[in-house]
């Protein structure tokens, strides 16, 4: 019996034994599974990574950004699809032979292009050639090479080159807008990418789509300008002629439709000039053109004697002064005032009626009148025409100009704006407050868009002087042209209506004027009786010994665009034979 009971507890120990082992067993295969169930997730062999990999893949639908336009839509800038090359050195074979048949299908170096693999062997994504041309994409595509790849970008695309580049702007890598329109109007021309999602086989190729896996991308809106390529074109060329004749340090100039308010071009041009302190500067338009600030907007400037009219028009309103009113202007040296400051003519005049102070540009007739307002209204005469504020044209990195505070107006300030001095202005102020005597009297806004009837109908438009101010100052500026400084930039076809300047250069540090540098400048409205445009040309820091002054150099610029625009225009000549005769002798 006794036998019997070890012979079962001995079977007993033996079954434990081997459920003991048996278990073990399974734990040591369970974590060996699991083990490699992880081994395979984290680091799967390369035969079975396709096979891991979820079999849903994306890719994404490109929409194009939206076109710039000009005002009468022709392409200023558009996008296309274009392609970028890259290489995946992970799934290549071996590099020196894949960068000779890279080089065979694309007609490069294959040397550089080996350099550019080895560089970053460790990565998965190395840019060949950023952008492929066509015969490239197509010699690519059917090379089949291995681990070379083909992603698709959009390409922006200037057909008229650097034609109003600083206006314009450019995009950047992202294709988003870097600076000028591009990137004033970025949200309205960036597009919404779409997003195709799928489900795919092994080898990866599309299963079905779901619908809800499609999201197309939408295209940006086209933006269309006031800008008009031709007269841009044009305003370009003769300005660049104009600082290049004269040497000049660079030349701006701004084309108004003062009824609308729509800028129709603005150029602006610079010029090194070797041996010369250059004070008109943009680093980044050496480094590319569409990345230059646009002056014309960015960069004020002492008006000089185109200013003279704005004061005029407000002093006469005020009945400070009247039309034929004799001002005492000195016969002889300079003009002082009350405070004993000193101004100077060019020429004595002695004692002319208050029109004649503005058709020959009398400075001390100017200072004599200046001292019968009070200095809050000469600061709100300036204030009314816009000065001191942006036009919010749309146009960005805009400037309000310099106007001296309330705090600092002194009797000299006084006596120097009334002239153009102590006061800085842009351009597209001035052509602004100028198309008030073009207009009823009225300060238009400004756009860098287009207009439609639409936009004109709901306008409200601000008084700045009664209309019969604006008519009579008009008056006043044509007999600029046919008796004052305006006299050598005649028309032959169109009636002008204008006024130069020539202002002396501020010193960039330390205050005061350079004695004989310059910043020459004339605007002028056109025709006389219907005004469409307003032109404005200023000239920096022109050299004097080809001349300088505004009427001589700056004028003529503004003359032959007025004549180009307003015959492109299809505005017919408003001047009679005879007219057209005595301005040609000017």
């Amino acid at each position: 019996m006794a036998g019997a009971n070890e012979t079962r507890h001995a079977e007993s120990d033996r079954a434990a034994a081997w459920a003991r082992l048996l278990v073990l067993g399974l734990v040591l295969a369970m974590l060996g599974l699991l083990g490699r169930v992880a081994q395979l997730k984290l680091h799967p062999d390369a035969q079975l990574l396709q096979a891991v990999t979820p079999p849903v893949s994306s890719r994404p639908e490109f929409a194009r950004r939206g076109n710039l336009l000009d005002a009468r839509n022709r392409l200023i800038a558009t996008s296309t699809m274009g392609y970028r090359l890259f290489v995946d050195p992970s799934q290549m074979v071996d590099a020196p032979t894949l960068a000779v048949d890279l080089g065979a299908v694309l007609g490069e170096d294959p040397i550089e292009i080996d350099k550019k693999i080895l560089q970053r062997a460790d990565r998965q994504y190395v840019v060949i050639d950023h952008l492929l041309e066509d015969w490239q994409v197509a010699a690519i595509r059917r090379a089949r090479l291995r681990g070379v790849a083909l992603e698709p970008r959009l390409v922006r695309h200037y057909p008229h080159g650097s034609v109003a580049a600083t206006v314009i702007g450019m995009v950047g890598f992202e294709h988003t807008g870097l600076g000028g329109l591009e990137h004033a109007f970025d949200s309205a021309l960036a597009p919404r990418q779409g997003r195709l999602t799928y489900v795919r086989d092994a080898r990866r190729r599309v299963l079905w789509i779901e619908p809800q896996g499609y999201l197309p991308g939408i295209e940006g809106r086209d933006v269309r300008l006031a800008i008009d390529l031709v007269i841009q074109q044009h305003a370009e060329q003769r300005l660049r002629v104009a600082v290049e004749k004269h040497n000049a340090g660079g030349g701006r100039v701004v084309v108004l439709n003062c009824r609308t308010g729509e800028i129709m071009a603005m150029c602006d041009v610079l010029n090194t000039r070797p041996g010369w302190d250059q004070l008109a500067a943009d680093p980044m338009r050496d480094v590319q053109p569409a990345l230059g600030r646009n002056r014309c907007v960015t960069d004020p400037y002492e008006p000089g004697s185109t200013f003279k009219p704005f004061i005029w028009a407000v002093a006469t309103e005020l009945a400070k002064a009247e039309p034929d009113e004799i001002i005492p202007t000195p016969t002889e040296g300079p003009y002082r005032t009350s405070r004993g400051r000193r101004i100077r003519d060019i020429h004595t005049h002695g004692p002319v009626s208050w029109r004649t102070v503005l058709v020959r540009s009398i400075n001390s007739g100017m200072a004599i009148v200046a001292e019968r307002l009070s200095h809050d209204e000469m600061r709100e005469a300036v204030s009314r025409f816009g000065f001191g504020a942006k036009t919010r044209c749309g146009v960005p990195g805009e400037s309000a100009g310099l106007v001296t505070t309330p705090k600092n107006w002194s009797h000299y300030t006084q006596t120097s704006v009334v002239i153009g001095h102590e006061i800085a202005v842009t351009p597209v102020q001035m052509v602004r407050a100028f198309s008030v005597f073009a207009r009823d009297g009225t300060l238009p806004d400004l756009y860098i868009t287009a207009r439609t009837q639409e936009d004109e109908q709901y306008r409200f438009h601000h008084q700045v002087v009664p209309q019969s101010i604006a008519e009579l100052v008009r008056q006043v500026l044509r007999e600029v042209m046919i008796e004052g400084t305006g006299r050598q930039a005649q028309s032959q076809r169109y009636q002008l209506f204008g006024k130069s300047g020539t202002a002396q250069l501020p010193k960039p540090t330390g205050g005061g004027y350079y004695e004989d540098r310059y910043v020459s400048s004339f605007i002028a409205g056109a025709p006389y009786e219907a005004p469409r445009i307003v032109v404005l040309c200023v000239i920096d820091d022109p050299d004097k010994s080809r001349g300088h002054f505004g009427s001589t150099i700056a004028g003529p610029v503004v003359r032959d665009i007025i004549d180009e625009t307003l015959t492109y225009l299809g505005v017919p000549p408003t001047k009679t034979p005879d007219e057209s005769l005595v301005a040609a002798q000017h």
